[in-house]
């Protein structure tokens, strides 16, 4: 028996915005439903559409001798198959048409309740499958209700939520307001398609910027990053594909009229907009906008930890409301920036490689002295362990070894030793007044030893021998002429000609 659906079909498609397909699999799976409540099985049912508009249902019987036939529902006799198929033999399989009628009260109620289900589950899933695309976008809707601080948002065919987490404390909302929010989530549950909007997402502003600056959306500038704690203040870090496009100017636009729309939309909230670098320090140094930095030192890069140095007037600037500015380039940079004046960094402990940079920084004039190896900028630590091991400890010293020397260190190689020097002749710089000084000091000490001072045992007056009087086997004493022997241990004269 056909049944005409042909109206039903069209209003079903019409309201609930559904395919005919999609139709036609929920009557299949109706009739499905029905045949088996009123058969006890659905294995041998068939439904077939015609024209998309008739459709009917058959079950499939096999055709057995008239005693042959134990279950009438998926078996008919030899001659009730000749009516219906005057060529039917003995082991064929015919299709016998299915009269509505003989579904019982339950069969049909079971079938509505199944039409119901299947309807909403593919209303579901088509209003998922068109929604999981859009998460990112922008969508427009109506403000609807509120419950509990949750604001439920009428997008047309479906209804979103707007949770109290994910609005800005800048913004209020009233019945019938016009809403725009980013879609964050598109969940299926048991009640129905759950849509998550979201006015606080950092990716909210980067769709903003999207729609108010063309070069955004057609990636001419792209976004590296975007930090913000809503309704305060948001940093973007950009970077331009095109040498003859200035990132920075043009998510401001002329006269700042793109930027200005977004903060409208955003309520007042302050955006930061600077540019990208691939070196840390300059990025670093951006990030901490609208603060000027004077510069930025890199303590320790495998910890990801670095120090700004800004004037005492930008201080409060640099670091911002609680801490606010610095901690969103913190985010920003995924970097740890401690920020500090000139005279707070002048105080810090800190590094050879740090000292150099604060020397660079604040102009001083005076170079930096190196007198152990070890302290040498870049030194191979193996290579000023061996030194040391062999007695090497001063620059001085390794500069003063022969060659013959050199060779007969142990645990270097001559290789090392020759970067050892290149190392020495790039940082130290050897001047011929700190080598006069040097011999100048020497034969001061020489002097002073050779100028030793003698008591007299009579008179206790003290005098000072010359190297002649010294030399000499008795002297007498300046005081009171007490006649003085002297004399010395040979070894350490012969030390002292050595």
């Amino acid at each position: 028996m056909s049944i005409d659906l042909s109206e039903a079909i069209q209003l079903l498609s019409q309201e609930r915005g559904l395919s005919e397909e999609l139709i036609h699999k929920t009557i299949e799976n109706t009739l499905m439903a029905a045949y088996k409540k009123r058969f006890g099985t659905d294995e041998n049912a068939i439904v077939r559409f015609e024209d998309n508009k008739q459709v009917s249902i058959f079950s499939k019987k096999k055709v057995v001798e008239h005693d042959d036939v134990y279950n009438p529902v998926d078996e008919i006799d030899l001659h009730d198959a000749r009516e219906l198929n005057p060529e039917a033999e003995v082991g064929d399989e015919i299709l016998v048409s299915v009269d509505a009628s003989e579904f019982n009260r339950q069969s049909v109620q079971l079938a509505k309740q199944t039409a119901r289900q299947s309807i909403k589950e593919i209303q579901k899933d088509t209003l998922y499958s068109e929604f999981k695309d859009k998460v990112g976008e922008i969508i427009i809707g109506y403000y609807q209700r509120e419950r509990n601080g949750d604001i439920f948002v009428d997008l047309g065919k479906v209804e979103g939520k707007l949770s109290k987490k994910f609005q800005s404390a800048r913004e209020t909302y009233h019945p019938n307001d016009r809403i725009k929010a980013l879609i964050k989530e598109v969940n299926k549950t048991a009640s129905g398609l759950q849509i998550v909007l979201s006015r606080t997402d950092p990716e909210f502003v980067r769709a903003i910027f999207e729609l108010e600056v063309p070069e955004v959306y057609d990636k001419t500038v792209e976004i590296h990053k975007i930090v913000r704690e809503a309704g305060s203040r948001t940093k973007l870090a950009v970077y331009s594909n095109r040498d003859d496009v200035d990132p920075v100017g043009a998510c401001v636009g002329l006269k700042g009229v793109r930027i200005q729309a977004v903060i409208k939309e955003l309520e007042g909230e302050k955006i930061d907009i600077l540019k990208y670098d691939a070196d840390p320090a300059r990025f670093i140094k951006n990030a901490l906008s609208p603060a000027e930095v004077r510069e930025v030192i890199i303590m320790d890069e495998r910890s990801r930890k670095a120090l700004a140095v800004v004037s005492d007037s930008v201080l409060s600037l640099a670091i911002g409301k609680q801490g606010l500015n610095v901690r969103l380039a913190n985010k920003l940079t995924d970097w740890m920036i401690d920020v500090k004046t000139e005279s707070q960094f002048r105080e810090m402990d800190i590094t050879a490689e740090s000292r150099r940079a604060v020397s660079e920084l604040f102009g001083d004039s005076e170079a930096e002295e190196f007198f152990r190896i070890s302290e040498l900028p870049d030194v191979d630590p193996a290579v000023a362990k061996a030194l040391f091991d062999n007695g090497i400890d001063y620059i001085v010293d390794f500069l003063d070894l022969s060659q013959e020397e050199l060779d007969a260190m142990e645990n270097v190689s001559q290789e090392q030793l020759d970067v050892l020097r290149s190392l020495i002749d790039d940082s130290v710089e050897i001047r011929e007044e700190d080598t006069e000084e040097y011999a100048e000091d020497e034969s001061e000490a020489v002097e002073e030893e050779a100028a030793e001072e003698v008591e007299c045992p009579e008179c206790q007056a003290k005098f000072t021998l010359d190297e002649e009087g010294y030399s000499a086997g008795t002297i007498k004493c300046p005081n009171c002429g007490t006649e003085l022997e002297l004399s010395y241990d040979e070894k350490e004269e012969g030390e002292q000609e050595e």
